[in-house]
């Protein structure tokens, strides 16, 4: 996978997970995710949704450099619940996604062995019904130019594949488009040559 590369779920639905054991029934979710405030909401709407259950465990990582990321055992023993799910989004390689798993307790202990399996099995089996794409690092470019030079400016970004977020046409233009991280430089150095001629 290039450097400008990184893999995700696809922002349309969402994976379903469901593992059984020991009249323990542990429900997961996976979402595509691109904010830390989108994880509050998602959270807040499922504990409302799973108000009489016992856990509501979740993974999440963030960005294309995957810096930001968190695992929470919402009360199960330590690192049995969110160090599981979250060992399931690393495995894949996956960035921008959240994974909740909401656990309704059977009555019978499953123990830290059994917890981290039923977790980390839920987690992949909502990461088996979700569609994963791989997706660019984007940069945004700016560029002023002169009206007469229009024509040259959209040759440039029609053969780069740029596409274009704003245009603004006076007497002086400007455009902002968005390019793949990796050609953002020979994007750039097209556009300022153009300015000499």
């Amino acid at each position: 996978m290039a450097e400008d590369q990184y893999k995700t779920i696809s922002e349309h639905g969402f994976g379903e997970g469901f593992y059984s054991e020991k009249r323990s029934k542990f429900l997961a979710f996976a979402h595509h995710v691109t904010s830390v405030d989108e994880v509050k909401t998602l959270l807040a709407s499922y504990r409302k949704k799973y108000y009489d259950a016992r856990h509501c465990c979740y993974a999440y990582v963030l960005g294309p450099e995957r810096s930001v990321f968190r695992a929470n055992d919402d009360g199960e023993p330590s690192s049995t619940a969110g160090k599981p799910i979250l060992g399931q989004i690393n495995s894949c390689g996956l960035t921008d996604v959240l994974i909740v798993v909401v656990r309704y307790y059977g009555g019978v202990n499953l123990g830290t062995g059994g917890l981290i399996i039923a977790y980390k099995t839920a987690a992949s089996d909502a990461l088996a019904h979700a569609t994963i794409e791989l997706r660019q690092v984007e940069e945004i470019v700016t560029f002023d130019f002169s009206y007469p030079m229009m024509n040259e400016v959209m040759h440039v970004v029609k053969e780069m594949q740029a596409r274009i977020i704003s245009q603004q046409f006076d007497n002086t233009c400007s455009i902002t488009l968005r390019i793949r991280k990796g050609e953002a430089d020979q994007l750039r150095s097209r556009l300022n040559k153009l300015s000499f001629q």
